[in-house]
C-alpha cells in the first residue's frame, strides 16, 4: 500500500495540482486585497461612500452581512476574468492546433471476405 501511495504522489498530475492549489491560494489573497483595498473604495466614491463590507440587514436576532457576499462575487468575477485571460494567452502562445490527416481507410469487411474466398478457391 505504501508503494502504491508513492506511485500516486510521484505522478505528474498530482504535483501539478498541488502547485496549482498553492499558487491559487496566493493569487486569491492578492485578488482579495485588490478588491478590498482598491476596487471597493473606488466603487464607494461613485456610490457616495458606500462600504460593501459594512452592508448588512437585521431581521430579529439574525444579521445578514450581504456586503461580504457582494465582495465575494466581485472577487470571483475578477479571478474568473484573470483565469480566462491566462488560458487565452496560453492558447495563443501554443499556436494553431496541428491538422491531423485521417488515416487511409482499410478494406471493408466484405472486401476482406471476398479476398479470403478468392484465396480459398485457389
Amino acid at each position: 500500500m505504501l508503494n502504491e501511495f508513492k506511485d500516486f504522489i510521484a505522478k505528474g498530475n498530482v504535483m501539478d495540482m498541488a502547485v496549482g492549489i498553492i499558487i491559487g491560494a496566493a493569487f486569491t489573497a492578492i485578488v482579495g486585497s485588490l478588491v478590498a483595498d482598491i476596487i471597493n473604495p473606488i466603487i464607494g466614491l461613485f456610490m457616495g461612500g458606500v462600504d460593501f463590507a459594512g452592508l448588512e440587514a437585521s431581521v430579529g436576532e439574525a444579521t445578514f452581512t450581504y456586503g461580504n457576499f457582494i465582495m465575494a462575487v466581485i472577487n470571483f468575477l475578477i479571478i474568473a476574468f484573470v483565469v480566462f485571460m491566462l488560458v487565452k494567452a496560453v492558447n495563443k502562445a501554443k499556436g494553431p492546433e496541428p491538422v491531423v490527416e485521417a488515416a487511409p481507410a482499410g478494406p471493408t469487411q466484405e472486401e476482406l471476405l471476398a479476398e479470403i474466398l478468392a484465396a480459398l478457391k485457389k
